[in-house]
């Protein structure tokens, strides 16, 4: 199954930058794994994250979250199909994801199915902040999470 892996985010936005930087760091790790590209740093969304999600069959999307009760370092897992918007996946100015895909998908572009894109979302302290570093927070929980959202992958390319 041809796949992506996408890190979502802006590495100079504080803790949004922690989908960049786990793409980065993965790319050690599953590098050679055949029928899988990596982006390791990607900042668009709505109907821009067509043309990057065409011609694949899965997608794991690595961004941040911010939920209203959230602890800094926590990650979550979802399917498109249940889909949180996240401040990437989403575009005040531009369509939603949800909206985007099924534009595309009308259009005859190529995408993957919702329940094909699987996407792992750490919970961010600070994320509108210009800083090329990451809250303590969710530096000191880098250790904690990373390697969990790792396995979690290694297991759905496996599948």
């Amino acid at each position: 199954m041809k796949t992506l892996l996408l890190g979502m985010g802006n590495p100079i936005l504080c803790d949004d930058a922690v989908g960049v930087r786990l793409a980065h760091d993965f790319k050690r790790e599953l590098e050679g794994i055949r029928e899988l590209d990596i982006v390791e740093d990607c900042s668009v969304g709505g109907l821009n994250l067509l043309d990057i999600l065409t011609g694949y069959e899965r997608v794991v999307v690595l961004d941040s979250i911010r939920t209203t009760e959230g602890v800094p370092g926590e990650w979550y897992y979802f399917t498109a199909g249940s889909l949180r918007e996240t401040l990437h996946l989403t575009n005040l100015h531009d369509a939603n994801f949800a909206t985007a895909m099924e534009l595309g998908r009308a259009a005859g572009m190529p995408l993957p199915l919702s329940k094909n894109i699987h996407i792992f979302a750490v919970e961010a302290k600070e994320n509108r902040t210009f800083s090329e570093q990451m809250t303590p927070e969710l530096e000191n929980a880098y250790c904690r999470y990373a390697p969990g959202i790792l396995g979690e992958i290694r297991k759905l390319l496996q599948a």
